[in-house]
């Protein structure tokens, strides 16, 4: 589903990935973890297409990312619809209710409307918010936000979904909310999952297969259910 071949990223001068390789299977569950500033939201951005690396292949769903974002604009938009990204900040659009929001990432590709509204509730309904799908984001929590976030990212119903800081902003209970969308994701309907985090909390639940970047290349490759004791993240 995913894979990184000898990937190397400067900015300004300052080597940041330097020979990552790594892959991610579909069905898979797999979590990157490391201190702020060594790459993770970097690799994150490269699988949707965001950013290509300096040298080095990024493979996703069998496509060259160097191609696509060297290709037709329509061809990176088509790819960009296919893939699932869920922002730390939410990104809603505060003037549309949660239905409109969710709606809207479907809206813009032309589909029809009954097709919209039947993948909407679908989607609000993967992540426990078809009861609030009137309400603005306003008048919902952080949690709420959140779910509401990762429903507009699956709403296309896609085998891969990617996460950067996913409960950056929550609070214990909201992170266990967005765990249990997320395992749910993964185990009942088969996407494949990709994120960041700095929260061990998040990581222990999720139970994911765990990556650790440091000094620029992926410094350790755990299993499922392994966890690093007393790291901090």
């Amino acid at each position: 589903m995913i894979k990184f071949s000898n990937i190397y990223k400067s900015f300004d001068g300052y080597p940041l990935l330097q020979g990552v390789d790594f892959e991610v299977k579909q069905g898979e569950m797999a979590c990157l973890i490391g201190q702020s500033g060594v790459g993770k939201s970097t690799l994150i951005h490269m699988v949707i297409a965001a950013q290509n690396p300096d040298s080095g292949e990024v493979i996703v769903k069998g496509r060259h990312i160097s191609q696509l974002l060297a290709g037709s604009t329509s061809d990176l938009q088509k790819f960009r619809r296919e893939v699932g990204f869920v922002f730390q900040d939410y990104k809603l659009l505060e003037n549309k209710t949660v239905f409109e929001n969710v709606a809207f990432a479907l809206e813009v590709t032309g589909f029809d409307e009954n097709f919209i509204s039947h993948q909407v509730m679908i989607a609000l309904q993967n992540v426990g918010m078809i009861d609030a799908k009137d309400r603005y984001p306003v008048h919902l929590s952080g949690g709420e936000k959140q779910r509401v976030a990762i429903a507009r990212a699956i709403v296309h119903a896609p085998d891969l979904l990617i996460a950067d800081e996913p409960t950056g902003n929550l609070d214990p209970e909201n992170t266990s909310s967005i765990a249990k969308v997320l395992k749910d994701l993964n185990k009942n309907h088969g996407t494949t999952i990709l994120l960041t985090t700095h929260n061990p909390s998040f990581v222990k639940e999720l139970a994911p297969r765990v990556l650790l970047v440091e000094q620029g290349k992926i410094a350790k490759d755990l299993p499922v259910g392994t966890l690093f004791p007393n790291y901090e993240y």
